[in-house]
């Protein structure tokens, strides 16, 4: 039972430094420069679509406003003068 946990322990070890070794090669860091690059060319665009998004809102909105503004003029009670004066008595 020891030999077989001493075992699985070098094994670790061992494919541990490997792995260390082949994530540190030259190649890991192409890949890593590249998948970088990737990021970051899709964050330009993720950014350029919300700030469309945000434009477009930005003229429902006004447009919204001036719906409603041309709603309350029209809904806006009117007073008609009927020209006749009242005395008042002072």
């Amino acid at each position: 039972m020891l030999t077989g946990k001493l075992a699985m322990f070098a094994f670790g070890t061992l494919f541990g430094s490997a792995g260390f070794k082949i994530l540190a090669s030259r190649d890991a860091r192409k890949v890593y420069t590249h998948a970088t690059a990737a990021a970051l060319r899709c964050k330009k665009e993720v950014m350029r679509n919300v700030d469309e998004i945000q434009a477009a809102c930005a003229d429902i909105l006004a447009d919204a406003k001036e719906i409603n503004a041309q709603r309350e003029a029209a809904e806006a009670p009117v007073y008609i003068e009927d020209g006749t004066e009242e005395a008042t008595e002072a």
